[in-house]
């Protein structure tokens, strides 16, 4: 008798989820891209068995410059350009390894790399633009690849330390990267990322509207019961896992305002189109930021994790035992 395959309401039939395998995932999320104001509407698919949540047919690589452009380039890499910005992640870095070489992927104008220079450290970087690598070479005399990260032609056990900001989400092969970061570790280096969390309070609270959605830019959508077992499977074992409360409320209480005037028949400018904000704006942001603000964040608190997930894994010895050490104080640590 031919078995017949107890499908699951609302599946979809995709390829296989990098991190279980499983070849049917639930509609979870449908939404344009907010940011830019477009019709568009994305599907976001997640996995019922391991919870990842993934763009169902995103763009091709080749068109995906269109879903950037400038506004969305120097909102994210300007900030990024001050090394005080990166204080807090080269402390956490340095928790792990004081000295070595480390690779930053995504290094952008070396914001990262300049705020980690020093006698104790050599410094790799892969950028896509070659024009922005000249700036961090430039900047902080690293050596940076340009092109696509699994094209890099590092050898393998070349680093003692790899770092990810905000690049995992836009990846489009994430497992095959994962594999090719545990490679060029040495036994015992650390790599350390940051992405949004996708089960996170605000991502419950604003729904389609999150800001750190960022259709259809974002490919992947993390959650530490997802990350974990991803990368257990190239041999990175979790030492530290961290989620920060940064809500995004400001702009995603605009994504929702768009809606509300969309379909009263009022027409405003997407985020990528807004100017400076005037210096009476300014203040009345300021207020909100010292008053308002903090009572909010607080308050989603009680909704869930923070939305923002920092993690250090350390690449396994031959055996599967940890070299430094770390491996038996893994841990999930989550602040508020």
């Amino acid at each position: 008798m031919q078995q017949t395959e107890i499908v699951e309401p609302n599946t979809v039939a995709v390829g296989l989820c990098p991190v279980c395998g499983r070849d049917r995932s639930v509609e979870w999320r449908r939404a344009p891209d907010r940011f830019h104001g477009r019709d568009k509407s994305y599907s976001l698919i997640r996995c019922p068995s391991c919870s990842l949540v993934r763009l169902q047919d995103p763009p091709a690589p080749a068109e995906m410059a269109e879903h950037y452009g400038a506004y969305y380039d120097s909102a994210i890499s300007g900030p990024g350009d001050d090394p005080a910005h990166w204080r807090e992640r080269c402390e956490s870095l340095l928790r792990f390894k004081s000295g070595g070489t480390l690779l930053d992927l995504g290094c952008s104008s070396g914001g990262f790399l300049t705020a980690m220079k020093g006698p104790s450290w050599k410094l790799f970087g892969i950028e896509m633009s070659g024009a922005v690598a000249k700036r961090a070479r430039d900047r902080c005399c690293a050596e940076v690849f340009v092109g696509d990260i699994l094209d890099a032609p590092f050898a393998p056990g070349s680093f003692d330390a790899i770092t990810c900001f905000h690049v995992f989400e836009h990846l489009y092969q994430p497992r095959e990267v994962l594999a090719k970061i545990s490679a060029w570790l040495k036994p015992g280096g650390v790599f350390y990322t940051m992405m949004p969390n996708i089960d996170s309070a605000g991502a419950r609270i604003f729904g389609s509207y999150w800001y750190a959605l960022e259709l259809p830019r974002h490919l992947y959508h993390f959650s530490p019961a997802s990350l974990r077992p991803l990368a257990g499977s190239v041999g990175l074992e979790i030492i530290s896992l961290t989620t920060n409360r940064e809500v995004f409320i400001e702009h995603s209480m605009r994504y929702v305002f768009d809606e509300v005037c969309r379909k009263a028949g009022y027409s405003r400018p997407p985020l990528a189109e807004v100017s400076a904000p005037r210096i009476p704006w300014r203040v009345i942001r300021k207020v909100f930021r010292l008053t308002l603000l903090p009572v909010l964040t607080g308050l989603a608190s009680l909704a869930g994790d923070g939305e923002s997930m920092h993690a250090v894994f350390e690449k396994v010895a031959p055996g599967g035992r940890p070299v430094a050490g770390h491996g038996r104080l893994s841990r999930t640590r989550r602040f508020c």
